[in-house]
């Protein structure tokens, strides 16, 4: 782990990649005392400027990565690049002393993740990893509501994420199509998220994956019209194994037009439990006994929660030596269950989960 921060202190933060996700981040960050950036860094400087201009203090623009790291006022870097770049980010900030918290997933492929992890526990630094959606009322609530028995002993639970494709809306939507990208890896982070938090790790699964189109049509944009071919699998199905004996059905899919399923249910020998959309921090859980639908109210997770919360909960965690809970280790589980389950789905069988992890602590309120 790293040092504690000097009591009174915000963390500084470093912010790498300006994009459309900085401005989730910066909303939250701005409502924080415990955060603080001090300097941001993007392979558009205009973007970067853009950034620095958001923020209420003042905040260098980093030429490079390099330079951002190596800064004496940056303690973490906040890590909203691509995909195929987390693993490099986080190893750079690694070498040169600073914490990481970074968007999902924690890295393209388990060999990058092993390296992440051992570069970190090298080092005695933190990485965290999205999403933190998980630490919201929303789940909060509903884990709660397992712990607290009102469910019963679990015996299963559903996760549906199923859209028409994200060509529909995003003028640059390639890469969810590219290696690295498709429903699984793009959503699947916060249905499996929650469904660990709900019901702690995953040991085996098996499943099936389909590419039912060979190509996509941009739909927005200046670039409306023009087609792009799809590299990868857009609708995967699984059936995962928990540790705890209870089973859950994965559907993510780019190929449906219209559905009417629940985003997550958890069904128990004496109850079911409805969640909201994992993708946010909040929203209705509501249990059924068997007589109808009741609303429970909210009774764990952070209130008003925004992308950040996990940065602000690494940085406590920090100050008061304890774990954090949108760990870099629950971050590499998910991914492991992901290829996994890709893995599975392509040679028609049932495989071990080979990585696991501990079910982080719940947010009390």
């Amino acid at each position: 782990m790293g040092e504690p921060l000097t009591p009174g202190r915000p963390l500084r933060v470093g912010i790498v990649g300006a994009g459309k996700i900085s401005g989730a981040y910066l909303d939250t960050l701005a409502g924080l005392t415990t955060l603080r950036p001090t300097a941001v860094t993007d392979l558009d400087r205009g973007r970067a400027e853009a950034v620095a201009a958001r923020c209420a203090g003042p905040v260098a623009v980093a030429d490079t990565l390099a330079d951002l790291v190596a800064r004496d006022d940056v303690d973490a870097v906040l890590n909203l690049t691509i995909p195929a770049a987390h693993a490099e980010v986080a190893l750079a900030a690694l070498a040169a002393g600073k914490h990481v918290y970074g968007e999902k997933p924690l890295a393209a492929n388990r060999t990058e993740a092993r390296a992440v992890l051992a570069a970190a526990g090298d080092a005695g630094l933190r990485v965290g990893c999205a999403p933190d959606t998980v630490l919201g009322t929303g789940t909060q609530t509903a884990r709660k509501a397992v712990d607290d028995g009102l469910v019963g002993s679990p015996v299963a639970a559903t996760a549906f994420m199923t859209t028409a494709g994200h060509e529909a809306w995003h003028p640059d939507p390639e890469f969810y199509y590219r290696p690295g990208g498709g429903p699984l890896l793009d959503m699947g982070p916060y249905y499996l998220s929650a469904l660990i938090h709900l019901l702690g790790p995953v040991t085996r699964v098996t499943g099936a994956a389909s590419r039912p189109r060979a190509e996509r049509t941009i739909g927005s944009g200046p670039r409306a019209g023009q087609t792009f071919p799809v590299e990868v699998d857009t609708h995967v199905t699984g059936v995962l194994e928990h540790a705890c004996g209870a089973l859950s059905t994965l559907v993510m899919s780019f190929d449906v037009r219209a559905a009417r399923l629940p985003r997550i249910e958890v069904h128990g020998t004496d109850a079911s439990l409805s969640l909201p959309d994992p993708n946010n921090f909040d929203g209705a859980v509501e249990l059924n006994r068997g007589d109808g639908w009741e609303t429970l109210p909210a009774s764990a997770g952070f209130p008003g929660a925004g992308r950040g919360t996990g940065l602000a909960d690494l940085s406590e965690a920090l100050a008061a030596g304890r774990p954090h809970r949108a760990s870099a280790e629950l971050a590499a589980h998910v991914l492991d269950i992901m290829l996994t389950l890709t893995d599975a789905a392509a040679q028609g069988r049932a495989l071990a989960v080979s990585s696991t992890c501990e079910r982080p602590a719940p947010v009390v309120l």
